[in-house]
This record gives structure tokens, C-alpha cells and sequence, in this order.
């Protein structure tokens, strides 16, 4: 059986609701990462890793709106709005998002037709990667590639 992952704040192929929509930029949301919820973990597990990557962005690589990493190997669930600073006290870690910041960023796309918003989950079978606060979504993605056991994903939608 495949990995899963869950969100009581969101479902998959759905709108992504304004309690995880960035505040600021024109944006008046609650800014907090959704609860997720997973299962069916792969044996060797030791620890875990969330992004969240908008591949509509008017960039060329995307958008990273959350990067965690080092999350606990016995870690089943995340309360929603964990993405703040208080998670990094179970030993996890908040990479660089594009935003500039080390917590959660929530969508904030320009105006136009409806982004997807790409929640990934990793089962690693390292305790932790040898990174750091500074690492980005596209370092943490490459640094992740040897380790990973399983992946699961769910995307949300939200438009401009």
C-alpha cells in the first residue's frame, strides 16, 4: 500500500480555503498551514519532509510556499497552523521559502486563472538531512533525491 496524506483544511482538486491564504500582497488571508494527517508510512522511515510548490507561478522555477524538513520519523500529523517557528522544537526544520521567510507562505497568486498549490510529502530514511534554515525548495528537492522512500501529494487550487 502507497503512503497517503490527508488535510481536514483542504481536499485534493478543491479550493485551497482563505484560513491558509497569505496576508499580505493584496491578500487578507490567515496565513496557516494546513493540518495534514498521513499514513501507511514505509518501513526504514526516520523522518520526514513537506513542500508546497506552485507550478503556475509567473516564474521559471515556481513558487515554494513551505519547506520543512527533519520532521521526527514518528511524527504522524500536523496541527494546522504548525508552520511557524514553534514546529522547529521537535528538531524540524523551516527552509527558505520564496517568500523569504522561514515559515509557511500561503498562495498569493496574481490575478488570472486558478494556481495549483502541490502539498508533498517525503518518507526519507535519514534521522536528518546536513541542512540548514538557508536551504531552498529547490536544494531541499535535490538533497532529498538518494533518500526518499515514498511520496504522497495532494493539491489544492486557488485563483487570482
Amino acid at each position: 500500500m502507497a503512503m497517503n496524506i490527508e488535510s481536514t483544511t483542504f481536499r485534493a482538486g478543491e479550493v485551497i480555503p482563505e484560513v491558509m491564504v497569505f496576508n499580505g500582497m493584496g491578500r487578507t488571508g490567515e496565513n496557516r498551514s494546513p493540518q495534514l494527517r498521513w499514513g501507511d508510512v514505509p518501513e526504514g522511515t526516520k523522518s520526514f519532509a513537506v513542500v508546497i510548490h506552485d507550478p503556475d507561478a509567473p516564474t521559471s522555477g515556481g513558487f515554494y510556499h513551505w519547506v520543512l524538513f527533519n520532521i521526527p520519523g514518528s511524527t504522524r500529523e500536523l496541527a494546522l497552523g504548525a508552520g511557524t517557528a514553534e514546529i522547529e522544537k521537535t528538531g524540524a526544520i523551516h527552509g527558505h521559502s520564496d517568500f523569504g521567510s522561514h515559515e509557511y507562505g500561503g498562495p498569493c497568486p496574481p490575478p488570472g486563472p486558478a494556481h495549483h498549490y502541490n502539498l508533498t510529502l517525503y518518507a526519507l530514511d535519514v534521522d536528518r538531512l546536513p541542512l540548514d534554515g538557508t536551504t531552498t525548495g529547490a536544494k531541499l528537492e535535490f538533497m532529498m533525491i538518494a533518500h526518499t522512500l515514498a511520496k504522497a501529494k495532494i493539491t489544492g487550487l486557488y485563483g487570482g
